[in-house]
Formats: C-alpha cells, structure tokens, sequence
C-alpha cells in the first residue's frame, strides 16, 4: 500500500459512522427521545423519525464505502470506493451540520466541523 495516510482515514471514518450507525440502530427509542427534544422548536419537529433513518442510511452506505475502499486500497491501490466514501461522509457531515445549526446547537455543530475536516481531506486525497 502506497498510500497509508488514505487508509488511515477511511478507517477513522468508518470507526466514526459505525459507531453512529450502531447507537442509531441498537438505541433507537432512546435516540428518537433525545432528538424529539432536541429538535422540538424547529421545522423538522414533525419529522425527526424520518431524519433520524435518514441520516442512518446515510451513515451505513458511508461505512460500506469506506470499508470497501480500504480493502480496494490494500488489494489493488485503486481509490474509487475510497472516495466515494469520503464524499458520503462530507455529505452526511452537512446533514448533521445542518441539523446542529437548526437546533441552534452551535457546540455541537462545532464538534461536526472537527470530523468534516479530515473528511474533505479524503477527498483530496483519494481524488
């Protein structure tokens, strides 16, 4: 493997959206609880269980990018599912970025822009 900095990150991102992934799926009334609260004064009051499986699904296909990048990348160096990877994460990032911002949770948001930072790093790398 030519590239280790790119593995690394794929692996950062899917350690990071399968622990997500798993407290979504395996605690999902307690979720829905807390985000129904979180999310009471906004817009998407109404439609928080929909967001929630959104972003769910957001973070599953995430993973899977991500984990067949790594094994493109240790098996033949190519990058492509690497890369797709790094765009679903930027792109679930910003829904959950939005969503931070709406509630006007701007620590949290705060915390989304840490993860986003290597994110957009992988899709310079592994374009």
């Amino acid at each position: 493997m030519n590239n280790p900095a790119s593995f690394l990150i794929l692996l950062l991102l899917t350690v990071t959206f399968l622990q997500s992934g798993y407290d979504k799926l395996f605690y999902w009334k307690d979720n829905l609880a807390w985000l129904k609260e979180h999310f009471s004064k906004t817009i998407i009051k109404n439609m928080v269980a929909q967001a929630l499986a959104f972003v769910l699904l957001l973070e599953l296909v995430t993973v899977i990018l991500a984990i067949a990048g790594m094994i493109q990348l240790l098996y033949n160096g190519n990058r492509e599912y690497g890369f797709y990877a790094a765009i679903m994460s930027c792109v679930t990032l910003l829904f959950l970025l939005f969503g931070q911002r709406l509630a006007k949770d701007y620590d949290g948001a705060r915390t989304i822009v840490i993860y986003f930072i290597p994110a957009v790093l992988a899709v310079y790398w592994l374009n």
